[in-house]
């Protein structure tokens, strides 16, 4: 019977080339060569992974697996793209001890995980229009959310445009890029999406005084754990994003032509207005404060976000906070770290109803998952809270990359890929077998990475002037961290940027218009420093406003002896060896920065 049966699913050949969606290289046990190739989803596989079929209890589970790929020859694969709002590394796959995410955990199993990847800029619409357009901020020429690429700079493709114009179906939900001026109050519709992109009716309320106080009253807070069912509506903006998206999933599980779909979440944004189960998952007595919950002593004041966006909501300002570093009471910073967490459990359990139906509608096998943030957020670590600098901790995001048949072979025999997880009731996921990448790498990488793994023509390299030109990156594909097993790169960096409007701390520190920057802090992170340099910064100069010779302050932090980035030894290394070879790392586009 078993000859028979492998007679039904393999041809009768001793070797078997096909195309399918993607590489078996990582089948254990097998001693067999594949070899990957997107462009046209080709899998040769030698003779040796044959046997796989012929040995052990695995015998129907390897071979109807085969077959599953053999029949799915040329179909193109989807893109379902995953962004939240403001959620840092506090994942479990990025070993946070704390955070409860089997849904997003599950998936970085069968994924590839990105550890060390970085944001642009850390704040909402320059972060996602750089990632989106593959551009940094200095392209796009948008630091604040008051201007729109395509007037503002330059008619740059997005990544869902451009998969628009090679034949697919693209669809937004939620907060992809960001709404308003930014996107041309469109969000880039028509160029970037099939469709409208849809928003949930409730966001309409998420800064209005919905948030039940201590009082019984209702005010708009920061801290806003709710009942859902007596919210405006009776649903959430992330819950109503999730079941759309679910909608689309289903509208599109039957056509032929492929689907790019991207579902923005609003959380872990502030404010924390979640259901408040999800509270009961993190007891306030078993939270703790940051591990580095001072100012640093030698922190640049330009350098400092005085987090002046929490301070406008009422609960924040009910305890008089003084202006720039505070500090918030104790016992006020645990309930925000309870509730960001909350915030983030929340997030995992919609992230595992959309990965769930992807499985139920029987896509897992053909659809590319991207999951990542557009950036990190404080949560007290150097007195700080919120987003707006240029620490590790805003600006390194997850990232987390599943190709099916590449990353992972999983789904044969009916086994589901993406069961979803009820966090509220099975709150851990042990993350295994996923692969971990430990390089440096960026958010402008994304969308020539995404274009190559599902077979599309790479982005070419943007020149050193490129207003012009609409199709380019700033970024690399990372495609080959997929095919060969990690070697380290110490000449890898990413850049990071954040304007200022004054050398110090100022009431629109955290987000100045453009016509205010005065300071720009212009951050490289290699493997083993974080070096910045505080710039004279001229808004009305639209190509080189920066003033190289103009420093305002400088920051070096060695990563190996201080990876909270709490001891700046810049002043001790100014002329020294050290800073010398840090200005001769590889260029990306600041490379005059650092010269």
């Amino acid at each position: 019977m078993i000859v028979l049966f492998l007679a039904l699913v393999l041809p009768p050949r001793p070797f078997l080339t096909a195309s399918v969606t993607g590489s078996l290289s990582h089948l254990s046990h097998a001693e067999s060569h594949t070899t990957f190739s997107p462009s046209t989803h080709s899998v040769t596989i030698t003779k040796p992974t044959l046997f796989l079929c012929l040995s052990g209890v695995r015998i129907s589970v390897w071979c109807v697996c085969y077959s599953v790929f053999v029949t799915k020859l040329n179909i193109p694969k989807n893109v379902l793209f995953i962004m939240a709002d403001d959620l840092r590394t506090s994942l479990g796959c990025y070993r946070d001890s704390v955070v409860k995410s089997p849904n997003i955990d599950q998936l970085a199993s069968r994924s590839q995980v990105f550890l060390n990847a970085f944001a642009q800029q850390a704040v909402c619409a320059p972060s996602r229009t750089s990632m989106l357009t593959s551009r940094r901020p200095d392209t796009t020429r948008l630091y604040d959310f008051n201007s729109y690429w395509r007037v503002h700079a330059g008619n740059y493709t997005t990544l869902p445009q451009y998969f628009k114009s090679n034949g697919y179906f693209t669809m937004s939900v939620g907060k992809v890029f960001h709404p308003g001026i930014a996107s041309n109050h469109t969000d880039d519709y028509p160029y970037s999406w099939s469709i409208p992109a849809y928003h949930p009716a409730s966001f309409r309320y998420e800064k209005e005084k919905v948030c039940k106080g201590e009082d019984g009253k209702l005010h708009a807070n920061l801290l806003c754990a709710v009942n859902v069912t007596e919210q405006p509506g009776g649903t959430l903006p992330d819950l109503e994003s999730t079941e759309e998206a679910v909608r689309l999933l289903k509208s599109m599980a039957y056509r032929d032509d492929p689907f790019f779909l991207a579902v923005g979440f609003h959380k872990p944004h502030i404010p924390f207005r979640i259901p408040q189960e999800y509270l009961s998952l993190y007891p306030i007595g078993q939270m703790t404060l940051a591990p580095d919950p001072d100012v640093p002593k030698r922190l640049p004041p330009v350098a400092y976000n005085p987090w002046t966006d929490i301070r406008k909501r009422e609960d924040v300002k009910k305890i008089n906070i003084s202006f720039p570093h505070g500090p918030i009471p104790k016992d006020f910073q645990l309930r925000i770290r309870q509730h960001y967490y909350a915030a983030v459990s929340f997030v995992d359990a919609q992230v595992g109803r959309l990965l769930s139906a992807l499985d139920e509608l029987r896509l897992a096998d053909n659809t590319v998952v991207v999951f990542t943030s557009d950036h990190g957020w404080s949560l007290g670590e150097h007195g700080e809270w919120a987003k707006y600098s240029n620490f590790d901790v805003v600006t390194r995001v997850p990232l987390i990359f599943y190709i099916p048949g590449v990353t992972t072979v999983r789904g044969c025999l009916g086994e589901s890929t993406f069961p979803f997880i009820d966090v509220l009731t099975q709150s851990r996921y042990s993350f295994k077998d996923g692969e971990v990448r430990r390089n440096v790498v960026e958010l402008v990488d994304v969308f020539p990475t995404i274009s190559y793994m599902v077979g599309l023509r790479t982005p070419q390299p943007c020149s050193d002037v490129s207003f012009q030109v609409e199709l380019c990156t700033e970024g690399h594909s990372l495609a080959n961290t997929f095919q060969h097993s990690e070697i380290r790169n110490e000449e890898a960096v990413s850049f990071s940027q954040y304007p200022r409007p004054a050398d110090t701390p100022q009431m629109n520190s955290d987000l100045p218009d453009l016509n205010d920057i005065k300071v720009m802090g212009y951050s490289l992170r290699s493997w083993d420093y974080r070096y910045t340099l505080w710039l004279g910064f001229n808004p009305k100069t639209f190509q080189g406003g920066v003033n190289v010779s103009d420093v305002h302050a400088g920051e070096l932090y060695i990563l190996a002896d201080d990876p909270s980035e709490d001891n700046n030894v810049y002043s001790d290394f100014e002329n020294s060896a050290l800073m010398k070879k840090m200005s001769s790392l590889p260029p990306v586009s600041y490379d005059y920065l650092f010269k």
